[in-house]
C-alpha cells in the first residue's frame, strides 16, 4: 500500500492482490475496485482494477480485504489488530455524545477524503498540549449542547468564536456554523428536509416537488410574516424525514449488530413462555404463510410507533410534533428496546396535529417499506462475509387509542367505537351526561354471577351475553 507505484514491489503485490481476488471471488468481471477514487463502491473487470490501482492507487484504509475473500476476522499482523482496536476506542465519545450505534462506524459517507478529515480530526487535539479532547469530540460535544438547548445557528456560531479566543493560541475549533457541519458531515447522518401544506394535503414530492400552490386546497407553499408579507423560499410547514434503507445496511456492516439481529433463529423456547415477539402467533404465522421470507433469519421484522408530544416546556402551549419510530424486533429483548436501536424515521411538525392526514407524511416511509418489502440487493453480512438479498416486514404498530384510529383508520369514537367488537358495541348515550358509554363489561363475568341479573345498578337490562 505504502510503496511508490513506479516500483517492481508495487507491481508485484498488485498482482498478487489480483489473484487473490479471482481465486476467492471466482470471477475476473465483476470484482470492486480498492482504488482511492472507487473505494470499493465501482464493480470492474480485473484489467481496469489494475489500471486504476495504477493511476489513483490503493485506498489506503482498507487492509481487511473483506470485499475480496479474506474473513472478516482475519488480520495479517498482530499490530493492525492494535490499530484497529485503539481507533474504534478513539470514537466511542462520539457514539455516547450523539447516540450512534457502532454499525455507523463503518459507513462515513462515501467520499474517502471526507472520512480520512475525521480519522485525522479524531486524532487531533483541540489545542496544543490538550490530552482530554480532539477536534472532533470537542466539537460534537457542543454540539450536543446546541441541540439539548435549542441554540440557534447564530448563536452557536458566537458561541465557537468566543470558544476559540479562551483557548490557546493554534486551536481547532471551527470558527463558525458552516465549518462544524462540515466537518460533522461526513459522518454520514443524512436526513430529507420536505415541505408540507398547512392544512396536511400533500407534501411537495415527486409531481408536485415544483409546485407553489397546493392543488387540493389552494394555501400557498410559502409562509406569510406578521406583517403579511409572503416570505418565498420559507415554508410554511416541513417534515424531517431519515431514510432507513442506509441505516438497516449499517446495522449488518457492524459484526456484533450483525450477528444481533439473526439472535432470534438461534434460540429456542424453554420454558412455553412468550419472552420475545419470534414466540408470537404474528411471527410463526408469516413463516408459515411465506417460507421462503421466514427462512431467511436475516430479514427484518418490524414495528412502527407514533403519537403526538409538546415540545415546549410551557403546559398551555397546544403545540402538538409527532415524531415516527421504527422498533427492529430481530433483536434480543435486551437490544431491541434501547434508544440507539429504536430508528426515528419522520418528525412531523406543528403547530396542530396531523389526524387522520397523517399518512400523507408517511407516504416516504411506505415507499421505502414497499421497497425493503420487494428486496434491497447487495446489503453486506458482516458477520458471515457475504453479500445478501434483504427484505423486512411491518408486522404491528404501537400507539395508544387515538392514534390507533389515526394509523389504523379505524373507528375509535362514537357508539361503533371497539375495534374488536365493531357493528356489536354495546353502547349507548347518557341523557343527562350527552356521552357514549360502554356498558358490556358484564359478559366478562361467570354466568352464575349475580351482577348478571342486576337492572337498576346498570342499563335496567338483565345481561346474558
Amino acid at each position: 500500500m505504502h510503496s511508490d507505484r513506479r516500483s517492481k514491489a508495487y507491481e508485484l503485490e498488485v498482482e498478487a492482490f489480483l489473484n487473490f481476488s479471482v481465486e476467492n471471488l471466482l470471477t475476473t468481471t465483476h470484482i470492486r475496485c480498492p482504488c482511492v477514487k472507487c473505494v470499493n463502491l465501482k464493480l470492474f473487470g480485473v484489467g481496469i482494477i489494475r489500471d486504476h490501482l495504477y493511476f489513483n492507487g490503493v485506498y489506503q484504509s482498507y487492509k481487511n480485504w473483506t470485499f475480496h475473500g479474506e474473513p472478516w476476522e482475519a488480520t495479517t499482523n498482530a499490530s493492525r489488530n492494535v490499530e484497529e482496536d485503539d481507533g474504534h476506542s478513539r470514537y466511542n465519545f462520539v457514539f455516547e455524545e450523539i447516540d450512534m450505534d457502532d454499525n455507523d462506524f463503518g459507513d462515513f459517507g462515501s467520499d474517502p477524503y471526507e472520512f480520512a478529515n475525521v480519522i485525522g480530526d479524531g486524532d487531533q487535539p483541540v489545542y496544543p498540549g490538550c490530552r482530554k479532547y480532539t477536534k472532533l469530540s470537542a466539537l460534537v460535544k457542543l454540539y450536543n449542547l446546541k441541540a439539548k438547548h435549542g441554540m440557534s445557528d447564530v448563536c452557536f456560531t458566537e458561541l465557537l468564536i468566543l470558544q476559540g479566543d479562551l483557548l490557546p493560541e493554534g486551536n481547532t475549533i471551527p470558527a463558525s456554523m458552516y465549518e462544524a457541519k462540515k466537518t460533522l458531515r461526513a459522518l454520514g447522518l443524512s436526513y430529507e428536509k420536505m415541505h408540507a401544506c398547512p392544512n396536511d394535503c400533500i407534501l411537495y414530492r415527486k409531481e408536485y416537488e415544483d409546485s407553489t400552490n397546493c392543488p387540493t386546497c389552494g394555501i400557498l407553499r410559502w409562509k406569510e410574516g406578521k406583517d403579511s408579507i409572503l416570505k418565498e423560499g420559507v415554508p410554511a410547514k416541513v417534515v424531517w424525514y431519515f431514510p432507513p434503507i442506509p441505516r438497516f445496511k449499517r446495522m449488518f456492516r457492524s459484526h456484533e449488530t450483525a450477528k444481533s439481529l439473526t439472535w432470534h433463529a438461534a434460540r429456542k423456547s424453554i420454558d412455553g413462555q412468550m419472552s420475545h415477539p419470534a414466540d408470537s402467533p404474528s411471527w410463526k404465522l408469516l413463516d408459515d404463510k411465506l417460507p421462503e421470507f421466514g427462512n431467511e433469519p436475516r430479514n427484518l421484522r418490524l414495528a412502527l410507533s407514533s403519537d403526538g408530544f409538546n415540545p415546549h416546556s410551557s403546559l398551555s402551549s397546544r403545540y402538538s410534533c409527532w415524531p415516527v419510530i421504527l422498533v427492529t424486533y430481530n433483536l434480543p429483548p435486551w437490544l431491541c428496546m434501547k434508544r440507539k436501536f429504536m430508528m426515528l424515521t419522520l418528525l412531523i411538525s406543528g403547530p396542530k396535529q396531523p389526524g387522520n392526514d397523517i399518512d400523507v407524511y408517511l407516504e416516504p416511509l411506505i415507499d421505502d417499506l414497499k421497497s425493503l418489502w420487494d428486496e434491497i440487493r447487495g446489503v453486506y453480512d458482516a458477520h458471515n462475509g457475504e453479500y445478501f438479498t434483504l427484505r423486512a416486514a411491518l408486522m404491528w404498530t404501537i400507539n395508544d387509542f387515538p392514534a390507533y384510529g389515526n394509523l389504523s383508520g379505524c373507528v375509535v369514537k362514537g357508539y361503533k367505537a371497539c375495534p374488536i367488537c365493531g357493528d356489536d358495541t354495546p353502547s349507548q348515550r347518557l341523557k343527562n351526561g350527552h356521552k357514549i358509554c360502554y356498558i358490556g363489561h358484564r359478559k366478562w363475568l361467570p354466568i352464575t354471577h349475580p351482577c348478571r341479573r342486576q337492572r337498576a345498578a346498570f342499563n335496567g337490562k338483565p345481561e346474558y351475553g
